[in-house]
């Protein structure tokens, strides 16, 4: 399955456009990691915590996104984007969409 941002694949003709496909991860952060967190706040620095559970959170709704894709029989999305959003203290949403298409 090709990804991709852009509106069109070098090299490629698309010959169907296949419609909207999307996925998402609802996530909340872990009361020990926030602790972890917490402390690294305190001296500066990367949060890895709420980094590897962002990245992680990603993964899984690119995952949703490309089977939902897949059941559409498409063979690449185009145009993906991807969204953010709290959705209460302590929970956060990644949200991705694109365009399925037929090459």
């Amino acid at each position: 399955m090709i990804i991709t941002t852009q509106d069109k694949i070098e090299n490629r003709t698309i010959s169907q456009t296949l419609g909207l496909v999307s996925g998402q991860s609802i996530r909340a952060r872990h009361v020990g990691k926030d602790i972890l967190a917490g402390l690294r706040n305190l001296v500066g620095g990367e949060i890895i915590e709420y980094s590897k559970l962002m990245a992680e959170s990603r993964e899984q709704a690119m995952d949703r996104m490309v089977k939902n894709a897949e059941e559409a029989g498409a063979d690449a999305v185009v145009c993906v984007r991807f969204t953010t959003s709290m959705l209460q203290q302590g929970a956060s949403e990644i949200f991705i969409y694109g365009t399925a298409v037929k090459l």
